[in-house]
């Protein structure tokens, strides 16, 4: 337990450092992401450009700060929708019973069928190439949230349905309680840390599907830098073999995963 306890609070430790990171990008660098050295493309790292520069000769290190303000900061935001939509969802099917739960939990195990990833390429494919970057991170992370609810449909509808015959929810429903209010008031604040494992758990699913996305050139567009159009300059082997630093970002990503996993509840702080 002690060993748990100090591997969560070094993996909180790293998160808190990233985030804050992201925040005060314009503190950590003197560029923006976008800014060009045109006489240093590719160039290793110095004092001036600590993780040096990328084929257009944009500092890699203000690309790096400013790409987590996208990838951390909006990944959640895209958590919180999605586990919004499956909680009401969930709540419904587990209470309402019937044809309308075999609806619900049939349209998400139909949404389940279908690759997300294949299906966030086929809609963002549907966008015009040349929208601005600012329209690409939100409709990116919009389509997530939208999109990714399938995945905690049943684990809400699960826990919901066990509050069904609950003592608390039989006498707020024979004082004439609504259902909605039922939902709202009672049913949802004791759903609370099954609501947040998912939420948890969907961050680090949607930083990865974001980056998946950017390094296809479907996520967020350029200039603006994100941890995933920072991984397409990966694909350029003499550039890495030239400056590798320039892994930095997948490092930071493959920790930052890590981390929000080792933090994650275990069942039995869930149940």
């Amino acid at each position: 337990m002690k060993h748990t306890r100090i591997v969560r609070s070094i993996a909180i430790a790293i998160l808190c450092a990233v985030y804050f990171g992201g925040l005060f990008a314009p503190f950590l660098t003197n560029y923006s992401y976008e800014t060009q050295f045109r006489e240093l493309p590719n160039a290793a790292p110095s004092s001036l450009h600590l993780l040096g520069t990328d084929g257009l000769g944009r500092d890699l290190f203000a690309r790096m700060v400013y790409g987590t303000r996208v990838s951390l900061f909006l990944a959640p935001a895209a958590a919180l929708i999605s586990t919004a939509i499956a909680t009401l969802l969930g709540c419904l099917a587990g209470f309402a019973g019937g044809w309308r739960e075999k609806a619900i939990l049939s349209a998400g195990d139909l949404s389940l069928s279908l690759p997300l990833l294949l299906v966030l390429l086929a809609l963002r494919a549907v966008l015009p190439l040349n929208i601005s970057p600012v329209i690409s991170v939100v409709a990116t992370f919009v389509l997530l949230g939208v999109l990714g609810w399938p995945a905690s449909l049943r684990i809400v509808w699960g826990a919901a349905r066990n509050l069904r015959d609950a003592d608390f929810v039989l006498l707020a429903q024979a004082s004439g309680c609504t259902k909605w209010r039922l939902l709202t008031r009672h049913v949802a604040p004791n759903l609370r840390p099954v609501m947040f494992a998912q939420f948890w758990i969907s961050i680090p699913l949607f930083v990865l599907t974001e980056a998946t996305l950017s390094m296809l050139g479907l996520g967020v567009m350029e200039p603006m830098a994100s941890w995933g159009n920072l991984l397409k300059g990966l694909e350029d082997f003499s550039a890495v073999r030239a400056n590798p630093w320039s892994v930095t970002p997948l490092a930071l990503l493959v920790v930052v995963v890590i981390s929000f996993q080792l933090i994650l509840p275990q069942r039995e702080e869930i149940a």
